[in-house]
């Protein structure tokens, strides 16, 4: 970063802060808002501090809002008796994004990862399975990815409520829509063969 003013080298180092942004793209970026309008400057450092000052976790699913609760938990239309368990909200995004699913969620914020120091008690299970008891949920829908910390949360989470009368289902796994086989790795391969259903 030799060759830029103290100013650009602080900016280029708290954009490189961000996850998977490096340095040439850090660059990239505060080059270009070195560029913009003054008034388009202002309004991207007002979107990031109004995100800051307003978002928080719904007190339901801990999906982010803007309020009390997030859109989702406030929609009447939804189906209360089927909730899906994912890790993050942008897990939750890509789900509502696909347009079919119209149940309703819960955000862990995280998997277990005992060797980073995560345990049951740094994700949102208590407060689901207190959830799953009080609103009367008949399935769980387990949406965590499938790596090795997605399969453990997922085994936990049965493990949690196998004393309900609760369908739990896991989402499938295996070759995607348009995929060629030949280019697919061994491990999608076996979830595609040990997941099949009949035709």
């Amino acid at each position: 970063m030799t060759g830029y003013a103290l100013p650009i080298k602080r900016l280029i180092k708290e954009l490189g802060r961000l996850p998977g942004i490096g340095e040439k793209t850090a660059t990239r970026l505060a080059t270009h808002i070195l560029r913009l309008p003054i008034d388009d400057a202002r309004r991207l450092a007002d979107s990031i501090l109004e995100v800051k000052q307003k978002i928080r976790l719904c007190s339901v699913c801990f999906n982010l809002a803007e309020g009390e609760h997030c859109d989702i938990c406030t929609d009447a239309s939804r189906d209360r008796e089927v909730i899906c368990v994912v890790e993050e909200p942008d897990s939750l995004i890509a789900i509502e994004d696909s347009g079919s699913f119209r149940g309703i969620y819960h955000v862990l914020h995280g998997v277990l990862a005992p060797l980073d120091g995560i345990g049951p008690e740094h994700l949102r299970l208590q407060a689901f399975v207190d959830r799953v008891r009080r609103e009367g949920v008949k399935e769980i829908i387990l949406a965590t990815n499938p790596s090795v910390q997605g399969e453990s949360t997922a085994l936990l989470i049965t493990r949690l409520v196998k004393d309900m009368a609760i369908k739990v289902s896991r989402i499938a796994l295996g070759v995607p829509v348009g995929g060629d086989l030949k280019y697919i790795d061994r491990m999608t391969l076996a979830k595609s063969l040990e997941y099949r259903r009949g035709m």
